[in-house]
């Protein structure tokens, strides 16, 4: 199954319907499988005196709340449905992460098949329940949160009605960008080994190394922040990847998809050829008379492959000439 990558749209569109529906283009040009905005009321998600992280009053300045910053940036229902027309025209699926229970209801009566729990919300147990007890696929992620919480957040899902293999969870970094060092990829393979879940990755570091990474160990999803100009206002912007770069990284995870293979050592289709020209066989060393006896003063291995194996060296020696042979002759028995 090929790994399913989400074009992180997210609040890049400022608020903006136009901008909004260039990021869906972006992500349709460079291939991604999904494109997600986010979907919230900020009255129900932050109160108005709550600070903004430092990434974002790096991005957007000081002089406003969380709250200010995050009304400026939701999605009203008609935007909604213009952005799901524009998706289907662009034949990409659309996603939101919804961020309070009345966001969740909305997302469900547009008919989402599949529902992202935001790393903030990880410890929300009346959210993790709501998700929970739609039945729906749920990509999780898991930010900030240790191995004893994501198993938490997994059994709310559970107990509130989401079987497990219909469970994604993504490592995650909750920073932007996140520092490289920070990142710890093989914590995802843990969470795997853990829970027995799907696992993925959500990538906040610069450039597209990690989670090309990310596929080679075993991420099923990857989830990455779309932007038309890094240079753009707004809260995520400067951690997110433009079009371009955003396109050589779903070519690579292509790549390493096939590269991947199905696990069996053999001889592949293209190196086959080969086998006969690069390997070696028992070869004549010097003139050889019928029954005089092959050693290793007489005998070596040399290409092509086409004769007796090296490896059936210990049998061919001591044993008898049938008949003469020349130098750089195949040894026959």
């Amino acid at each position: 199954m090929s790994v399913l990558v989400i074009a992180e749209a997210g609040v890049n569109h400022n608020g903006d319907i136009n901008l909004a529906k260039k990021l869906i283009d972006a992500a349709a040009d460079a291939g991604a499988d999904v494109v997600k905005f986010q979907t919230f009321v900020a009255d129900k998600v932050v109160t108005t005196t709550a600070a903004k992280a430092d990434y974002q009053v790096l991005s957007t300045g000081s002089d406003d709340s969380q709250f200010d910053m995050l009304k400026k940036l939701e999605l009203s229902p008609t935007m909604h449905e213009e952005l799901i027309k524009h998706c289907e025209k662009r034949e990409i699926k659309f996603l939101s992460t919804a961020f309070d229970q009345k966001s969740l209801d909305y997302l469900d009566s547009l008919g989402l098949t599949l529902f992202k729990v935001p790393s903030g919300e990880i410890t929300n147990l009346p959210f993790l329940r709501h998700v929970g007890s739609l039945g729906k696929r749920v990509v999780l992620s898991s930010g900030m949160a240790s191995l004893e919480e994501v198993g938490d957040a997994i059994a709310v899902l559970e107990n509130a009605g989401t079987i497990r293999k219909k469970i994604t969870v993504l490592h995650c970094n909750t920073e932007y960008p996140t520092p490289v060092q920070d990142v710890n990829l093989r914590a995802m393979t843990t969470i795997r080994d853990a829970f027995g879940v799907a696992v993925g990755y959500s990538d906040h570091t610069r450039g597209t190394e990690v989670p090309i990474a990310a596929v080679a160990r075993g991420a099923s999803v990857i989830e990455k922040h779309i932007t038309l100009d890094r240079s753009l206002p707004g809260p995520d912007q400067a951690a997110s990847t433009e079009p371009q770069e955003f396109k050589k990284m779903i070519q690579a995870i292509r790549n390493i998809e096939q590269a991947l293979g199905n696990g069996i050592k053999q001889a592949s289709p293209s190196e086959a050829k080969n086998i006969l020209i690069v390997r070696r066989s028992l070869v004549a060393t010097k003139r050889i008379e019928a029954g005089e006896s092959f050693t290793s003063e007489n005998i070596s291995a040399k290409r092509p492959g086409t004769g007796i194996s090296p490896m059936r060296w210990d049998d061919v020696i001591d044993r008898v000439a049938s008949r003469d042979f020349s130098p750089d002759e195949l040894i026959e028995l």
